[in-house]
């Protein structure tokens, strides 16, 4: 079975196409820019080479039509037909708190994918058009949308609740809902095939870090509690978003800096985290080297970044009442030996014991790097959310 994989942003498209027999990727790439000047498509050649074409890309459906015409293309196509593409399984993002699972995209499905539109602004839309456009060039083609809030709707009322007037919850579902859902279901069900365990009876904590961050509480392989909420600002300082505040900051610098509500936002999700305590960069990478060289506000910026990641990691343990397994992912996660050190240090006491110089020598691949008599496993498991999505689509649609 070949199933497509589509993550539409609102210029972009990412796909991967995938032979499900032994899941392997077959092609892949990307459209960028879709509605502006120079937009193009980048993809795998069949021999394994990056090309880049620039095309005028003026929306989403013609963005699909490109990628199936490389699909199908003779010299760097990898199927004669589009009909040997067997379905299509869309990366979505805010499905509320109505859809649990991810669904094959029935119309009634859609229609609540769309109210959810205010919840998730950017994301909604520009994912509603990947459906849309694939639909307008295959009809019959089965779609099976995989949302990223999925995977969080086993929480408790008690964890998913705030303490706001109940009215609100009621009126407008403002609850916390959790995100990169696809991610964590993905690495909580894959390390337990690697450490050779059943998810029943086993309390994992999965910390997907990166740009965008967020932890999650697993038990017996159901999400319990996650750090992001009604949107993805809350939980850990990330590249830009601040994460964690006190509310009344909100207002007190609308009033004392003349903000609109969309600025004070727009300074929260895109100028904070590192970008805003460093000054100059999002990116973990600079951070260090800033570090390295001296800059104090670098310094403090990682070191801020780090303790949230401990600190929850911290109270999930205590939500959980212990913890068996913690495992990091994402791009710093999976990559940035000192985030993993850092985040670990201090939680000896929890019967975490990190195999430092194992730690050091692990990058982007499946490990463990704690050590043989830690009370706790702690892992790296490099996450594969468009498999997770081929998966649940195949399982959905054979």
């Amino acid at each position: 079975m070949k199933i497509l994989v589509l993550n539409c942003g609102s210029s972009s498209i990412k796909y991967k196409l995938f032979n499900m027999d032994d899941k392997s990727v077959i092609a892949s790439g990307g459209i960028e820019k879709i509605g502006m000047p120079n937009s193009f498509i980048k993809f795998s050649m069949p021999d394994g080479s990056k090309q880049i074409e620039e095309i005028d890309i003026p929306e989403h459906t013609r963005g699909v039509e490109i990628i199936f015409a490389k699909l199908t293309d003779k010299n760097v196509g990898v199927v004669k037909s589009i009909n040997e593409i067997d379905a299509v399984g869309h990366r979505m993002l805010h499905a509320g708190s109505k859809i649990t699972k991810s669904s094959i995209l029935t119309q009634e499905v859609l229609e609540i994918f769309e109210s959810c539109n205010d919840l998730g602004p950017l994301h909604n839309p520009a994912n509603l058009k990947g459906v849309n456009a694939v639909k307008a060039i295959k009809p019959d083609m089965p779609q099976v949308g995989v949302f990223d809030t999925a995977f969080h709707q086993t929480m408790p009322d008690y964890a998913y609740m705030y303490a706001l007037p109940y009215e609100y919850y009621e009126k407008y579902g403002i609850r916390r809902y959790g995100f990169h859902g696809t991610s964590h279901k993905y690495v909580s069900q894959r390390v337990c095939e690697f450490l050779g365990i059943k998810p029943e009876g086993t309390k994992i904590i999965t910390c997907h870090i990166g740009n965008g961050g967020s932890i999650s509480a697993v038990k017996d392989g159901k999400c319990m509690d996650t750090s992001m909420g009604l949107t993805p600002l809350e939980g850990l300082m990330m590249g830009t978003r601040c994460g964690d505040i006190d509310p009344a900051i909100v207002p007190y610098l609308m009033k004392h800096e003349n903000l609109t509500a969309d600025e004070i936002d727009n300074i929260m999700n895109k100028k904070s985290g590192l970008l805003g305590v460093s000054g100059t960069t999002s990116d973990m990478r600079e951070i260090q080297a800033a570090r390295d060289a001296g800059d104090k506000r670098a310094a403090l910026a990682q070191d801020m970044y780090f303790y949230r990641v401990r600190k929850y990691i911290g109270s999930y343990a205590a939500a959980m009442g212990g913890v068996d397994v913690i495992l990091f992912t994402g791009g710093v996660g999976e990559n940035k030996q000192n985030c993993r050190e850092a985040a670990c240090e201090g939680l000896e006491f929890m019967g975490v014991k990190l195999d430092k110089k194992k730690n050091l020598e692990v990058f982007g691949e499946e490990a463990i790097i704690s050590t043989p008599d830690s009370k706790v496993t702690v892992c790296v498991i490099p996450t594969d959310e468009e498999l997770m999505i081929a998966t649940d689509t195949m399982e959905l649609v054979k």
